[in-house]
C-alpha cells in the first residue's frame, strides 16, 4: 500500500457467510490476519484463499483472542474488523494518505451501523453498538484486558480521528437483534458470576429507564422510527435480563 505496512485483523467464529466480503474490502492492506475462535465451518478454506495468515484455535474470552492476533500482525499500524464490518472506499483513501509519518498512537474510526441494509445513523451505544472507536492503532498502542463481553482497553500515544468510515451490517431484522440480545445478556450474566459480582436491584431499574432515555433520545433514536424504538427498547433490556440470568445462576448453584 505505502512505505508504512498496515495490517488488517479480522476475528471470527463461523463467519463463512460474511468473510468474503470483509475479506473483499481489506484486500488492500500489506497483510490480513483471520484469527478463529472455534470455528467449524469454511472460514479458513475462504480466509486461505484470499491469501490471509489465518490463526485457528480457542480463547476463553474477547480480549485474550484479539491480543493473540495483534501479536501476529506484522504492520507498523493495525485495522481490526469483525467479519460483519466492511472498510468503506473513503477510509481506504485516508488511510494511503494519513498514515505515512503518523505519529504513533490510535484513531478513532467513525461506523455507519446497518440494520437490515439500512444505515441507521442514530440511537447507538452501550451494548448495541457504537458509533465511533478506536480501531486504527499502532504496534503496542493497543491491549485488551480481561472479561467475556465488552472488556477494557488500554490505549497509549497520540489520538487522532479518522473521518473515513466502517460499515457494520450489525442485524439482519428485529429476530437477529433478540438472538444477539440474548447472547450478549448469557455472555455477561457469565462473566459476571465468575466475578462474584451481582448488581443491586436497585440500580438495574434505574438503568433500564436510563439506557432508554438517553439512546431513545439523548442519541436521537427517535429520528429513526421504529429502528431507534427498537435500539432504545433493547438497550434497556441488556441489563435487566443480564440481572435475571445472574440471579438464575447464582441458584444452580446453590447461593
Amino acid at each position: 500500500m505505502t512505505a508504512t505496512m498496515l495490517s488488517v485483523l479480522i476475528v471470527a467464529r463461523n463467519e463463512e457467510h460474511n468473510l468474503p466480503d470483509c475479506l473483499e474490502s481489506a484486500k488492500f492492506a500489506d497483510e490480513i490476519v483471520v484469527v478463529l475462535d472455534r470455528s467449524t465451518d469454511g472460514s479458513a478454506e475462504i480466509a486461505r484463499r484470499a491469501g490471509a495468515l489465518v490463526i485457528d484455535g480457542s480463547w476463553p474470552n474477547e480480549g485474550e483472542r484479539r491480543n493473540a492476533g495483534i501479536a501476529q500482525c506484522r504492520g507498523e499500524w493495525i485495522i481490526e474488523l469483525d467479519a460483519d464490518e466492511r472498510i468503506s472506499p473513503e477510509l481506504k483513501a485516508e488511510l494511503r494518505r494519513v498514515l505515512p509519518g503518523a505519529e504513533p498512537g490510535y484513531y478513532i474510526i467513525p461506523f455507519h451501523n446497518y440494520i437490515g441494509g439500512v444505515w441507521v445513523r442514530w440511537g447507538w451505544g452501550a451494548y448495541n453498538g457504537v458509533a465511533a472507536k478506536a480501531a486504527l492503532f499502532s504496534g503496542g498502542a493497543k491491549i485488551w484486558g480481561d472479561g467475556e463481553v465488552h472488556p477494557g482497553i488500554t490505549l497509549t500515544g497520540n489520538k487522532g480521528r479518522m473521518t473515513g468510515h466502517i460499515e457494520h451490517f450489525v442485524d439482519a431484522d428485529i429476530a437477529a437483534m433478540f438472538q444477539r440480545l440474548n447472547r450478549y445478556s448469557s455472555a455477561a450474566a457469565r462473566d459476571a458470576v465468575l466475578k462474584g459480582k451481582r448488581p443491586p436491584g436497585l440500580r438495574i431499574l434505574r438503568q433500564f429507564f436510563s439506557r432508554f432515555i438517553r439512546s431513545y433520545w439523548q442519541r436521537k433514536g427517535y429520528r429513526e422510527g421504529w429502528r431507534g424504538l427498537a435500539l432504545g427498547v433493547f438497550s434497556a433490556l441488556y441489563p435487566v435480563l443480564t440481572y435475571i440470568k445472574i440471579c438464575e445462576l447464582d441458584s444452580l448453584r446453590g447461593r
